[in-house]
């Protein structure tokens, strides 16, 4: 049986302040905590009308410093906008406020569009293509081993050390995180929520098949993260879903709006094709009672093989929100 987590993004809602989805998402880490879940990770988004949480690395810091088990991470750091060194000590810090419980997971897509990236780090133009060599770099300096023979660096140390290390995860949307994370012999996570599952199959597939084994992961582990939402009925799940579906329509075409309430979302007025698109997310997306969506969740991770599912649930209601986690929590045997 897989072990699973949540993935929380720190989702702007309509009539709230932003900064109150940051203040839910500590309060959703410390709720999943005594849910049973593995892991609590956040995300990296820059610039983005609908996902405010921008920087994981602080977030992470108040999550661990209010809870007790639960791992917390990253999902993930972008780390082309950065140092790997200024990472690696960002990290070394956060292990030694919670000792082994830390996560650093890493993309190499930027969070966001061009002209933020840019103005995020003008000078990390070309960084994406130096995205291995910083993963090596990066793992050398969190676990104070030696960076690569003539390295530049070498003399370089990344403080505070410690006798635990941030646990590495590759993140990817396609088959470049897979290879990353097979060719260094790290853990690996597909974001089958951003995708609706395309690609997904073929990357785990590619990430086990060429593993090489490290020090660390002498054999592949592998997870996804999807997106989900129970209720007590299937009617009030699909009330809730409401405002999804509507966020989804825009995403559709290449716009991000502030999640409106399920009311403000059905009172729109929508075109066939528009009102078909909704029916057909309706039907395809994991959401409906505990029962039935933590049955769909067992068949995908057996039909996946993963180890780790990480589930992230967008909702206007933030008690709706946690209602859903605590009953797939309950329905999955957390």
């Amino acid at each position: 049986m897989p072990k699973y987590s949540v993935l929380d993004q720190s989702i702007a809602a309509q009539g709230r302040p932003q900064g109150q989805a940051i203040r839910d998402t500590v309060a959703m880490a410390q709720h999943c905590e005594t849910l049973g879940y593995h892991r609590f990770w956040v995300s990296e988004h820059h610039s983005h009308p609908t996902i405010v949480g921008t920087a994981p690395e602080i977030l992470v810091a108040g999550i661990a410093s209010v809870t007790e088990r639960i791992r917390v991470g990253s999902a993930g750091v972008m780390l082309p906008h950065y140092s790997a060194l200024k990472v690696a000590e960002q990290f070394r810090v956060l292990d030694a406020l919670a000792p082994g419980r830390i996560d650093l997971g890493l993309g190499r897509a930027p969070g966001s569009d061009g002209r933020t990236a840019y103005a995020l780090n003008p000078l990390a133009a070309d960084r994406p293509n130096q995205f291995p060599s910083d993963v090596a770099d990066l793992d050398a300096w969190l676990h104070s081993e030696p960076l690569a023979e003539n390295h530049p660096f070498a003399t370089v140390t990344a403080q505070p050390a410690g006798e635990t290390a941030p646990e590495i995860w590759m993140l990817g949307s396609s088959d470049y995180g897979a290879r990353v994370g097979a060719h260094f012999g790290l853990p690996y996570s597909f974001a089958w929520f951003f995708t609706d599952g395309r690609g997904g199959m073929e990357a785990l597939s590619l990430y086990r098949d060429t593993y090489q084994p490290s020090k660390r992961h002498p054999e592949p582990r592998s997870g996804i993260c999807i997106w989900a939402l129970a209720a007590e009925t299937e009617e009030e799940a699909q009330y809730h879903y409401t405002s999804r579906a509507r966020w989804q329509l825009f995403r559709d075409r290449g716009r991000f709006i502030e999640m409106e309430s399920p009311e403000a979302a059905a009172a729109h007025t929508y075109s066939e094709p528009e009102q078909a698109r909704i029916d057909e997310l309706r039907r395809t997306t994991m959401v409906g009672t505990a029962s039935s969506v933590a049955d769909r969740i067992r068949d995908l991770a057996e039909q996946t093989g993963v180890d780790e599912i990480a589930i992230v649930t967008w909702c206007h209601n933030e008690t709706a929100r946690q209602t859903s986690y605590a009953l797939l929590a309950r329905e999955l045997g957390l």
